[in-house]
C-alpha cells in the first residue's frame, strides 16, 4: 500500500510540474499532431493536462478502486481526446478533453464495482454515479417539507429527476445494496453444510441426452462412410478432400494433382454428393447438411 501511495506521489509531483501551455502553443500542438502525426507534439500535449487528469481521477476514490489505477484509466481517456481532438473547432483542448476522461474513469469504476457487470447504457451510468445522491438529496427536502416518501414513491422521484425508466432505478438499488460471495460458501454456519454452487443448475445435456447424441453421430457416420465406399475411386478422394479435411481443399488444387480442370473437377463433386444423397434417401435428413 505504501509503494502505491509513493507511486500516486511520484505521478502528481511530476504532472504539477508539467509546463501549462497557452492557446497558441496548444492550437499548434494539437494541428502538428493532427497533420503531421507529430508524437513529440501529441506526448507534449497530454503531458501537459496530466494533472487534469490527476485531479479527475480523485473524484472517483470513494468508489474503492486504487488511486494508480483510477490515474491510467484518466491517462487513456486523456490520450483517446488528443487522438480525436480537432482544433479549429474553437474549443479549448481542456475543455474537450474533460468528457474523454470522465467516460474512461467511469468506464473503470463501472467494470470493477461487482464480479457481477453493473451495466454500461447511459441510463445505467447516470444512475450508477447519482441515484445516492439525488435518493439523500429527495429525502432531505421530503423530511422538511413534512411528506416523507415511501419506497415507491422514493424510486418514481429518481426516476423522474435522473430520466430514466423505474425499472432501471429499481434494478440498480438492487445491485448497489448487495454485495458479491463467493459460490463456494455454505448455505449454513455448518462447515458441513451445501455449497451455494450446488443449487445453480446445470443446463447442460443430461445423460440420457448425450448418450442419443452419441448414438445419432455414430449411425450418421456409419451412414456416411457406407454412401461414400459406393463412389468410384476418384469421386471418393474427391470428396475426402473437399469436405472431411479440416482445411478443405480448392478445386483449383484437386484439379492440379488430378490432371483435370476446375470446372471438371465441379462435375465430379457435385455427381459424387448426388449418388451419395441417393444412397442416403430415408435414413436421415441430418445427413443432407454434411453434403450441402
Amino acid at each position: 500500500m505504501a509503494r502505491d501511495e509513493s507511486q500516486d506521489l511520484n505521478i502528481s509531483r511530476h504532472a504539477m510540474a508539467a509546463e501549462l501551455l497557452d492557446a497558441d502553443t496548444e492550437l499548434a500542438l494539437a494541428r502538428a499532431w493532427r497533420d503531421d502525426r507529430d508524437e513529440k507534439a501529441m506526448h507534449r500535449l497530454v503531458t501537459a493536462y496530466m494533472r487534469l487528469a490527476i485531479s479527475m481521477a480523485s473524484k472517483f476514490r470513494r468508489y474503492g478502486a486504487p488511486m494508480n489505477d483510477l490515474i491510467q484509466e484518466a491517462s487513456l481517456g486523456l490520450m483517446k481526446a488528443a487522438e480525436k481532438f480537432d482544433p479549429d473547432r474553437g474549443v479549448r483542448f481542456s475543455t474537450y478533453a474533460v468528457w474523454w476522461i470522465k467516460a474512461s474513469i467511469q468506464d473503470h469504476v463501472m467494470r470493477n464495482w461487482s464480479l457481477v457487470r453493473t451495466g454500461s447504457t447511459s441510463s445505467q451510468k447516470a444512475l450508477f454515479f447519482n441515484l445516492r445522491r439525488v435518493q439523500a438529496r429527495l429525502e432531505r427536502e421530503a423530511e422538511v417539507a413534512g411528506m416523507p416518501l415511501d419506497g415507491a414513491q422514493l424510486r418514481q422521484r429518481i426516476a423522474t429527476e435522473i430520466g430514466v425508466p423505474l425499472q432501471d432505478v429499481e434494478m440498480m438499488q438492487g445491485r448497489l445494496s448487495g454485495s458479491d460471495f463467493s459460490l463456494n460458501a455454505t448455505q449454513s454456519s455448518d462447515e458441513e453444510g451445501r455449497e451455494w454452487m450446488e443449487t445453480i443448475e446445470d443446463d447442460g445435456p443430461d445423460g440420457e441426452a448425450t448418450v442419443q447424441r452419441d448414438h445419432d453421430e455414430e449411425a450418421l457416420r456409419g451412414w456416411l462412410l457406407s454412401a461414400l465406399t459406393r463412389l468410384p475411386e476418384r469421386e471418393q478422394f474427391i470428396v475426402r478432400e473437399r469436405k472431411l479435411r479440416d482445411a478443405p481443399r480448392t478445386l483449383e488444387s484437386l484439379g492440379d494433382e488430378l490432371g483435370l480442370s476446375k470446372e471438371r473437377v465441379r462435375q465430379l463433386e457435385c455427381a459424387a454428393f448426388t449418388k451419395m444423397r441417393k444412397t442416403l434417401e430415408g435414413q436421415s435428413p441430418e445427413v443432407y447438411q454434411l453434403l450441402a
